[in-house]
């Protein structure tokens, strides 16, 4: 579920690490299923151990922990992992850890309840032709309203799908596409070649303040309490959807319709029929 905000959230919260030079990194022990660890960790702590941290960066909906070597520990959170520095919401789910010293933080842990989530350590080389080589796409805080015209213009897939798509804007995903629709006035299934440029400006427009707004109150934890800051505390931008999960209750805009739910590719979306239009 982490999206945008959720992963800032996590970026802002390791902050502090910046200087911090790293003791040990350990693959916790856990019954659960196995996530994604690379290198072999004997490998990855010849790597990180004596090395400080220089910079905690956030690339779309991961963290990214930079070492002085240039070497780039990514954590990738998926469906249900979370970057903590404090008490994990159970033991069972921790996966990896990295230990510190010269931080007020001791440890840099890494949770997951799915399992779906991974961790990798690569070279800079790697990091640019993995991860910056322009299969993704422009993160949805940087993009411009002109750029986000342009990538979308000649598709014609129905906008709420298109706005998942990471290979065109990054960070946005099930959740902040249905709110940031709903505030735009953008039917979900409206195709993306019948947006008029002015809609694109109004689309661009509610992504940040959205995006933005969500960051503020550092994320939203769902009724299945998954997500957690890094200090282990619920976010609250939960109390701030307008749309999401909210079906068949009045809309806050309109207050007249009804929040409709329907599924596009899979995932559930939420608008109100009077306030987005379809066109």
């Amino acid at each position: 579920m982490p999206e945008l905000p959720e992963v800032e959230t996590m970026r802002r919260g390791i902050l502090h690490t910046v200087g911090a030079t790293v003791v040990a990194a350990k693959k916790l022990p856990c019954s659960r299923r196995p996530i994604e660890i690379k290198p072999r960790i004997d490998h990855l702590n010849k790597r990180v151990v004596g090395k400080k941290i220089t910079a905690v960066d956030r690339l779309g909906k991961r963290v990214v922990v930079r070492f002085e070597t240039d070497d780039r520990l990514i954590f990738e959170p998926r469906m249900t992992g979370l970057v903590l520095v404090h008490e994990a919401p159970t033991k069972e789910h921790l996966r990896f850890a990295i230990e510190l010293k010269h931080c007020r933080d001791r440890r840099i842990l890494f949770w997951d309840r799915r399992g779906l989530g991974k961790v990798y350590l690569l070279s800079d080389q790697q990091y640019q032709a993995k991860l910056t080589d322009g299969s993704l796409g422009p993160d949805a805080l940087a993009i411009t309203g002109q750029q986000l015209a342009e990538r979308y213009k000649g598709s014609k897939r129905e906008i709420k799908v298109a706005l998942l798509d990471q290979s065109k804007v990054l960070g946005i995903g099930n959740l902040y596409a249905s709110e940031i629709l709903h505030l735009a006035g953008v039917h979900p299934q409206t195709r993306c070649d019948r947006i008029s440029k002015k809609r694109w400006m109004s689309i661009h427009e509610q992504m940040v303040l959205v995006l933005e707004t969500a960051i503020k109150y550092e994320g939203s934890t769902l009724s299945d309490g998954t997500y957690r800051n890094t200090l282990n505390a619920e976010g609250g931008y939960q109390n701030e959807h307008r749309v999401y999960d909210r079906e068949d209750e009045t809309c806050p805009s309109c207050g007249v319709d009804k929040i409709k739910r329907i599924v596009q590719s899979q995932r559930s979306t939420f608008f109100c029929k009077r306030c987005q239009t379809k066109r």
